[in-house]
């Protein structure tokens, strides 16, 4: 049996395509971790939103009832497992290791901002959100963070000066 012409082509390709170089793996994590925490707000404002705010600090607090937790972590998965888009065992695997990473993050930047006992004073549901999106970006800049670059966005404070005529 002959082998077609562009069989070789391809190969290559998929062998390439398979090694990833280091700062691409950073840019998949960055994209799961973000897909991860945006599942996990989700979960949390809508059972903020439907009138369970207890719910919610129980379960950032750790004192929620085993089967609340299992109810919460199981609509965090599946609307991970919708966000990230992969099938199969390959989606499993991922969210089985991006999940918990996530929510660890999640509690240990509430404990070490001090947002649980202020979420526990502010019963409020717009005050809860407020806290919950305060939450969310404390806990992204732990999963990534800027390393010290000290950049910054400046407004523009005057324009571009005109092109010249070549």
């Amino acid at each position: 049996m002959k082998n077609p012409l562009h069989l070789p082509p391809f190969l290559r390709a998929a062998g390439q395509t398979g090694r990833l170089a280091a700062w691409q793996t950073g840019l998949l994590f960055r994209k799961a971790a973000r897909s991860a925490l945006d599942a996990v707000q989700d979960v949390l404002r809508a059972e903020v939103v439907k009138g369970n705010g207890e719910l919610v600090r129980e379960f950032l607090v750790g004192k929620a009832l085993p089967v609340a937790r299992a109810l919460l972590l199981e609509r965090m998965a599946t609307g991970l497992l919708l966000r990230l888009g992969l099938r199969g065992a390959l989606a499993s695997n991922v969210v089985g290791w991006i999940l918990p990473l996530v929510v660890e993050q999640l509690l240990k930047a509430g404990r070490s901002s001090g947002l649980f006992e202020k979420v526990g004073q502010h019963a409020t549901v717009q005050d809860t959100l407020r806290r919950l999106e305060e939450l969310r970006a404390t806990t992204w800049k732990r999963l990534a963070p800027d390393h010290g670059s000290s950049v910054e966005v400046l407004p523009d404070d005057h324009e571009l000066p005109p092109k010249l005529s070549a």
